[in-house]
């Protein structure tokens, strides 16, 4: 015996299946905007850190000599790259402007720094390196979201 489809207007009497589609509706609305506050954290916590390091360069480069542990990079370098990345990524990520590329860099950022101290961490401290690891990476697979530079080009590009 072969299922005879419901009319549309039948699905949408359902209460249940009116209320799912408008909570999915409600969800897909709120992407953009939870992307965008994901990116504005992750984006404030490494700009910050990378601020904090300029302060007190000659602290930060004691750091690399002797608490974090880049591999293939002399701590000199390192520090020079790790500040870098902390201070010229978090604007592409909270922009959303080349998100993805951002999204990636920072990504490495983030591993880097959690790899090349994570003998030292606290598993509370440990947790947040891996939380923000999580929120970029959702920003570089899917995107920064239709509230972007990204999107913003996208669409200037696509109506010329």
């Amino acid at each position: 015996m072969t299922a005879v489809p419901l009319p549309s207007t039948a699905l949408n009497a359902n209460p249940i299946s009116r209320a799912w589609s408008m909570l999915i509706r409600v969800l897909d609305g709120l992407q953009s905007p939870a992307l965008l506050a994901a990116r504005l954290y992750v984006s404030y916590v490494f700009f910050n850190s990378g601020v904090q390091s300029l302060r007190n360069w000659q602290g930060t480069v004691w750091l690399y000599e002797n608490e974090f542990h880049v591999a293939l990079l002399p701590p000199h370098l390192a520090a020079v790259v790790g500040t870098a990345g902390e201070l010229l990524l978090p604007p592409l990520v909270a922009l959303g402007l080349f998100g993805r590329f951002g999204a990636l860099g920072l990504f490495v950022v983030n591993a880097v720094a959690l790899l090349s101290y994570m003998y030292a961490l606290q598993p509370p401290a440990i947790m947040f390196h891996i939380i923000w690891g999580i929120l970029i990476l959702v920003a570089a697979l899917w995107g920064p979201g239709t509230w972007s530079m990204d999107h913003w080009m996208q669409r200037r590009r696509s109506a010329a």
